[in-house]
């Protein structure tokens, strides 16, 4: 795809974010990340499609900024099939309407058709304004979040959807149709996918076994977990959200 044709695709995906064809980001959100990729990105993000995902979240921010804008615009181009929607990481949407946020800035959140934020603890969910989704991490143990403490296990994601009024997605070391069921049964609206995903030999199959988790929506064996449905509002049932 030139970066005329991409451009378009963005123009149009964005169109889609600020008319709320898109939503508020559930189910399996596929985080990108090349570097753990067995394959091309297109081809996983394709595979994932295949599979059932329809958000991704799109990280490369080591990428000069065209490079990164061409991509972005195959992705989208990949989800508009399907009716997906591509987010951003960092302030810059890269001609989209759609970004997510680090716990660190910038605040406020900028004007956007679809703004997120990754949060960690009570005091990052205690700076949320207009965000309309955020990440809540790391919930397994797992090497891409060093730095941010010990896994909070479906247990502590539990507390923490309870502290929020928006969407959470469970995110880090989840990679397994049991992790998935336990942060969907802790509240969580559903959970962002990277290192499994990206590493997986066949990243299609891996996805619909994770879909079809956040479906059942039942606490994996064993896992200490609290009711389902534990910090939604009222009317959301069985920890689904509505936006």
């Amino acid at each position: 795809m030139n970066r005329e044709a991409a451009g378009a695709v963005s123009r149009e995906a964005a169109g889609a974010v600020r008319a709320g064809r898109g939503g508020v980001p559930d189910g399996v959100v596929l985080v990108t990340d090349r570097r753990q990729a067995t394959r091309p990105i297109d081809e996983v993000v394709r595979a994932a499609v295949d599979g059932g995902v329809r958000w991704v979240l799109l990280r490369e921010r080591d990428l000069p900024r065209d490079e990164r804008l061409e991509l972005a615009g195959r992705l989208r181009a990949i989800l508009a099939e399907v009716d997906g929607a591509l987010i951003v990481a960092g302030p810059d949407p890269l001609d989209g309407d759609a970004v997510h946020l680090t716990a660190a800035g910038p605040y406020p959140p900028p004007e956007l058709g679809l703004v997120g934020r990754s949060c960690h603890d009570p005091a990052e969910l205690t700076r949320l304004s207009t965000e309309d989704y955020v990440t809540i991490s790391p919930v397994f143990p797992t090497p891409s979040k060093p730095g941010y403490g010990p896994p909070l296990h479906p247990a502590g994601l539990g507390r923490l959807v309870a502290r929020t009024r928006v969407p959470v997605l469970a995110l880090g070391g989840v990679g397994t149709p049991g992790h998935v069921e336990a942060c969907v049964a802790a509240g969580a609206a559903g959970v962002a996918v990277m290192g499994a995903v990206m590493r997986a030999d066949d990243p299609g199959r891996l996805v619909r076994a994770l879909c079809a988790a956040v479906r059942t929506g039942t606490p994996a064996v064993g896992a200490d977990v609290p009711a389902v449905g534990a910090g939604a509002p009222a009317g959301a049932p069985g920890g689904r959200w509505t936006r």
